[in-house]
């Protein structure tokens, strides 16, 4: 009798487990699915018919199975679910990932390991419906009565309203095959948009000529979400940053307007960011981001250079070769081997953020006569695990960067960060005020009448650091010396300083490049905003 309650109590369990992990509470489970009966009455089924019925839900199951685990996964980086479409590149990247790790034979173990795990989990998912078929078979009147007053009373519930007549597995296979058909269809779409630019016409010599001249670096900070500012354990700490840097760029003869844009991407996989903010399409899957790299859709890099000016990267997380790069037009990649950091990682973040923007200096901004320079950079100080995390030097010190080796080595390690929630979020903010107070020191002290910064989070940090916020949104700031660059602006109503306003319009990360070339272009008539 055990096991056969245990069988019962597997199904259940299976099915009504939620998706997400931060919804398993013992509420969870006060639930009546209508699943449970149908499978009861299909197992009545006698063999061989009942043998091949109790496979097929057995497969069935299993695939349920597996994709309540991926959503859990997806849904605690990236707050959604898991799509087996755009999310097909998951399998390569990790693949790739463990053959660094691990070596060939130690990625094809664990991939043969992985596989192993989820026959596994059709076999005891297959025996333990074994086990519930012989006992409903032993006694099928019974049974067939017992299934069918369950079925009443479930339509009852159900006509009352109550929330414990559910249907959950259905819904789940409903919602994946219902998201994995629009996806297609979404990225259909996708096909057309690549095509369509009215900014690919405008002459060169009208284009982004507000701003000829000048140097203009896109700078996206790691995980600069909404939340440091939503956040109060956050905001009472960051807010303070910011209200400093605005006020010490202003006595530096600086002007600053500040905003939100809603990110395409959440909790990670920041290049959609870029390739949104980039190509002024909403690029918020693998999948649109493969096929905009394959396109010949002009990016914001590649309209800055038909204008005149030198276009730069500067990746520090790159330690490989990057292919996608060539669709953006760079005419130099800085990726972390190219800086000359001689000191030590942060872990995984492979130089700090000063060192980063010193070394861009001394490359590409040093005195003297040079073509203006347009380049797109990622600060990674702030990504993940936060830990151990640098502190401003005098720029004169930065040199090779040997200078951060001693900070390289202090702070506690990950393993003992992550050990709580709430330690993580305090090293998560501690790394927002670093990136802020360092990129407003380096506008301080390199910044002239010919730079102009556009500062912008790639996406919100993971969910359980902003626990659990909806909220997409990141901040932008646009810092000037040349009050005509704010004039040019006006229309776009950003809040002035760096703290964005509750009646600041909050625009998709896709609509910055529409505007921005529509502010600092002459005007053409045909043209008009993507």
């Amino acid at each position: 009798m055990g096991l056969k309650l245990a069988a019962v109590l597997f199904i259940f369990v299976a099915l009504v487990i939620p998706n997400r992990i931060s919804l398993i509470t013992p509420l969870s489970f006060r639930s009546f699915p209508v699943e449970l009966l149908l499978i009861g009455l299909t197992l009545l089924a006698p063999n061989p018919a009942g043998f091949i019925i109790r496979w097929l839900t057995a497969v069935l199951l299993t695939v349920g199975i597996v994709l309540k685990l991926a959503d859990m996964g997806t849904y605690q980086f990236f707050d959604r679910a898991f799509n087996p479409v755009v999310d097909s590149h998951f399998w390569a990247d990790g693949l790739n990932f463990l053959q660094g790790t691990l070596g060939q034979i130690g990625a094809y173990l664990v991939v043969a390991l992985l596989c192993a795990l989820i026959a596994g989990i059709l076999v005891l998912v297959s025996y333990v419906l074994k086990v519930i078929q012989r006992c409903l078979q032993k006694i099928p009147k019974l049974s067939s009565l017992g299934l069918g007053a369950g079925g009443g009373l479930w339509l009852i519930l159900l006509s009352v309203g109550a929330q414990t007549a559910t249907s959950p597995f259905y819904h789940l296979m409903t919602e994946h095959v219902t998201q994995t058909f629009s996806t297609l269809d979404d990225l259909a779409l996708f096909n057309e948009q690549l095509t369509t630019d009215h900014y690919a016409i405008v002459p060169d010599e009208a284009l982004l000529s507000k701003l000829k001249g000048k140097d203009v670096l896109v700078v996206f900070i790691e995980s600069y979400g909404r939340t440091v500012l939503d956040k109060a354990s956050y905001a009472e700490h960051v807010r303070p940053v910011l209200e400093q840097a605005a006020h010490d760029l202003s006595d530096k003869g600086f002007y600053a307007r500040s905003a939100y844009l809603t990110s395409p991407t959440y909790g990670g996989i920041s290049w959609l960011a870029h390739g949104t903010l980039m190509s002024g399409l909403w690029v918020n899957s693998q999948t649109r981001y493969d096929r905009l790299v394959a396109s010949e859709r002009p990016s914001l890099n590649r309209l800055f250079k038909r204008a005149g000016w030198r276009t730069v990267a500067v990746q520090p997380a790159h330690t490989m070769a990057w292919p996608q790069g060539a669709y953006f037009g760079y005419d130099q990649i800085y990726a972390a081997q190219d800086l000359g950091y001689q000191g030590k990682p942060f872990n995984w973040i492979t130089m700090p953020d000063q060192y980063t923007l010193s070394a861009f200096q001394a490359r590409e901004r040093q005195s003297g006569k040079r073509a203006s320079v347009m380049a797109e950079m990622a600060l990674i100080s702030s990504h993940a695990p936060w830990t151990p995390l640098p502190h401003l030097v005098d720029w004169n010190q930065v040199g090779d960067g040997s200078v951060f080796i001693e900070q390289a080595n202090a702070g506690e390690s990950p393993e003992t960060v992550w050990k709580e929630t709430e330690r993580i979020r305090v090293q998560y903010r501690k790394s927002i005020e670093y990136a802020l107070a360092n990129i407003a020191s380096y506008i301080a002290t390199y910044g002239d009448d010919n730079l102009v910064v556009l500062v912008l989070g790639d996406h919100q940090p993971a969910p359980f650091v902003t626990d659990e916020s909806e909220s997409r949104e990141v901040i932008v700031h646009l810092i000037s010396h040349d009050a005509k660059v704010m004039g040019a602006v006006k229309d776009w109503q950003w809040a002035e300083g760096l703290l964005p306003s509750k009646q600041t319009p909050v625009w998709g990360m896709d609509k910055l490049r529409a505007q921005f070339i529509a502010a600092f272009s002459e005007k053409m008539s045909g043209v008009v905003a993507d």
